[in-house]
C-alpha cells in the first residue's frame, strides 16, 4: 500500500526552469547540496545561513511518500532550534520520554529517557518525516526570503560528476533535458542508494542482517499512553517482537519482526495485516491502514566521507538499522558539524585542513551508532542457540534483577556522539562533569527565565560561569563572551561545575564543547579555539 496523502500536501520545491540552463558556459556555484531529504536541507539552511550561497539539486520535487522516520531526539531538535525550525516540530510532534518492555504480556521495565527537569527538549518527538521535511523546506523559504543564499531546484537529477581544475563539474537532467553546472563544494546528501557515491565508484561496506520487519502505520483514536511499547514473544507475534508508538494526526507506527524466510506479496496483502493488527489491539478496535511496508536493513558505512571537494553526509555516508532512531537524528548532526567548518573555509577563516575533522569527527559517531544499532539487532534476533540463551536469560532475570536492565536491549535510542578524536585540547578541568567534557554537546539549563542554548547562536563563544572573561580574537574570528551565575543546587552548576565555584568553557559553532578551564586563560583559549579551526 503507497500512501500518497504528502505528495499533494508537501510537493514543495515543483520544477521550474533556471536561467543556468541557457547559459553556454556552464554556471559557477559555492556549495552544491544533492538530495533534498531532511539532511541535505538542513545542511543547505546550515550554510545559507551563515552566507555560504548553496544551491539544492533534487531528483523530485517534493517529500517522500510514507513515514519514513518517525523519531527525532532531542538534540537534534536543538539543532533545529538554532536554524530556527525547532519549535513547529515540537508544536507538531508527539513528545514522549518513556518506554516500556514486555514479554509475553507482562511489563518487565520501563525507562525514562529523560529522567531530570531543566531541559527545554523532551528526549524524543514522534514526527512523521514529511513533516519534518516541509518544516525544514519552509525555513528555508523564510532565510531565502530574508536574504539567505539558498535555491532549491527540484527534478534536477545529477547523473555524472567529474573533477575540473580548481573545482567540480556536474551533468544534470531534467524535464526539458540536460545541462551543467560547475562548483567548488558538494555535499552528497542523496540517500543509502547515493548516485553520487557510485559514479564515483566508492564503497559502502557493511552487514545485511536477515530479518524482515513490517511497518504498519494505522489511524485510531486508541486510549494508549504517548510512550514507547516494545514487545518480545507477545503472543500476537509469537517467537519474534513488536514496537507500537504514536505519530501525529492519530496515526500510531507498529512494527512486526517476521523473520528471514518469507512470502513479501504474501505478507502484504491487507488482509494479513489486518489479522496481525487484530490480533495485537483486538476485535473491537476500530482503525484504518494508512501505510505499510516491508524492509530489511544492513549496518554500512563509507571509510572516508570526504573525497575532495565532495562530501558525503546522512544515509549517503553510513545507514543503520532503524532501531534506536539513529539515522535521521545521525545525519542532522553531520550537517551540523559540517556546516561551520565549510562556512569558516569559504569565508577564508580556516584553512582547508579544517575539513579533514568533519571526517574524523563524524566517522567516529558513525562508528558508535553502527556499534549499538548491531548490538541492538543482534539481542533482537539472535543468531545462534546461544546467543538466544543469553538473551532469554537477560529476559528472564530482569524483573528481579536490577544489573540484567542495561543488558535489555530494545534499540538504544539516539544520544549525541562526545567525539573522543578531533581537535579538542586536553581537559584542564576534569573536576567538571564528566557529560560536558571536551568533545560533549552542550546540556542545557534553564538560565534567567530562559534557555542556555539559547544564548548560544552560529559562531564561537566563551562561557563563563560565576567568573569574569574577555573576548578572544584569532584571525577574523571572536569568541565572544555569555557570562552567566550558576547559584549553588541550580541545573547549570550541576551540569557544568559540579562543586567548583566558577568555570570558564570555549564552545564551538555546533555547541560542543572545544575546552575548559576552572579560570579565565586567554592564551589556552586561543590555542583551543586555534586548534579547532584546523591550526
Amino acid at each position: 500500500m503507497v500512501d500518497t496523502r504528502y505528495d499533494t500536501a508537501f510537493k514543495l520545491y515543483p520544477y521550474e526552469r533556471s536561467p543556468d540552463q541557457d547559459q553556454a558556459i556552464p554556471a559557477h556555484h559555492t556549495a552544491i547540496v544533492v538530495g533534498g531529504g531532511p539532511v541535505g536541507m538542513g545542511m543547505a539552511l546550515d550554510l545559507g545561513l551563515r552566507g555560504v550561497p548553496v544551491l539544492v539539486l533534487d531528483d523530485h520535487d517534493g517529500v517522500g511518500q510514507g513515514s519514513r522516520a518517525i523519531c527525532f531526539a532531542k538534540r537534534t531538535l536543538e539543532i533545529c532550534d538554532r536554524l530556527g525550525c525547532g519549535g513547529p516540530m515540537v508544536d507538531k510532534g508527539v513528545v514522549w520520554n518513556v518506554g516500556k518492555v514486555f514479554r509475553d504480556t507482562k511489563q518487565i521495565y520501563e525507562f525514562n529517557l529523560l529522567p531530570e527537569e531543566g531541559h527545554r527538549r523532551p528526549a524524543f518527538i514522534n514526527l512523521q518525516q514529511p513533516y519534518f521535511e516541509k518544516f525544514l523546506v519552509e525555513r528555508v523559504r523564510r532565510a531565502i526570503a530574508d536574504g539567505a543564499p539558498i535555491e532549491i531546484r527540484g527534478r534536477n537529477a545529477v547523473t555524472a560528476i567529474a573533477e575540473i581544475d580548481g573545482g567540480l563539474r556536474l551533468d544534470i537532467d531534467t524535464p526539458e533535458g540536460a545541462y551543467a553546472l560547475t562548483s567548488d563544494w558538494l555535499i552528497a546528501c542523496d540517500g543509502a542508494r547515493s548516485p553520487i557515491r557510485q559514479m564515483m565508484g566508492l564503497g559502502f561496506a557493511g552487514r545485511v542482517f536477515e530479518d524482515n520487519f513490517l511497518i504498519a502505520d494505522v489511524r485510531m483514536d486508541a486510549e494508549f499512553p504517548t510512550e514507547r511499547w516494545f514487545w518480545f514473544d507477545p503472543p500476537f507475534n509469537r517467537g519474534q517482537s513488536a514496537l507500537l508508538h504514536k505519530q501525529p494526526d492519530d496515526i500510531w507506527r507498529i512494527d512486526f519482526q517476521l523473520g528471514w524466510d518469507i512470502d513479501r506479496e504474501k505478507e502484504l496483502d491487507p488482509s494479513r495485516i489486518r489479522a496481525r493488527i487484530d490480533a495485537m489491539l483486538g476485535p473491537d478496535v476500530a482503525y484504518e491502514l494508512d501505510w505499510t511496508s516491508i524492509y530489511t536493513f544492513q549496518c554500512a558505512t563509507m571509510d572516508d566521507y570526504r573525497h575532495g571537494r565532495v562530501f558525503f553526509a546522512g544515509d549517503s555516508a553510513h545507514q543503520v538499522s532503524p532501531f534506536g532512531a539513529r539515522g535521521c537524528n545521525g545525519g542532522m548532526q553531520d550537517a551540523d558539524n559540517l556546516g561551520w567548518k565549510l562556512a569558516a573555509v569559504v569565508a577564508g577563516d580556516a584553512t582547508p585542513a579544517l575539513l579533514d575533522s568533519y571526517q574524523t569527527e563524524r566517522k567516529f559517531a558513525a562508528d558508535e551508532n553502527i556499534l549499538n544499532s548491531s548490538r541492538a539487532t543482534d539481542f533482537l534476533t539472535p543468531k545462534s542457540p546461544m546467543s538466544r540463551v543469553f538473551r532469554d536469560a537477560v529476559l528472564d532475570l530482569v524483573e528481579v534483577a536490577p544489573f540484567a536492565r542495561p543488558l535489555v536491549n530494545s534499540g538504544r535510542l539516539s544520544v549525541p556522539a562526545i567525539y573522543a578524536t578531533g581537535a579538542f585540547v586536553d581537559d584542564a578541568a576534569p573536576m567538571f562533569p564528566a557529560a560536558t567534557r571536551p568533545g560533549a554537546p552542550m546540556q542545557d539549563a534553564p538560565v534567567n527565565g530562559g534557555w542556555l542554548l539559547d544564548n548560544f547562536g552560529s559562531g564561537f563563544r566563551i562561557l563563563a560561569l560565576n567568573c569574569a572573561a574577555d573576548p578572544v580574537p584569532h584571525n577574523r574570528i571572536t569568541a565572544d563572551v555569555v557570562a552567566l551565575a550558576a547559584p549553588p543546587q541550580s541545573a547549570l552548576a550541576a551540569r557544568y561545575l559540579s562543586d567548583a565555584p566558577q568555570g570558564i568553557y570555549l564552545i564551538r559553532p555546533d555547541q560542543h564543547i572545544a575546552g575548559r578551564w576552572p579560570d579565565f586563560d586567554k592564551a589556552a583559549i586561543t590555542q583551543a579555539l586555534s586548534a579547532s579551526l584546523g591550526a
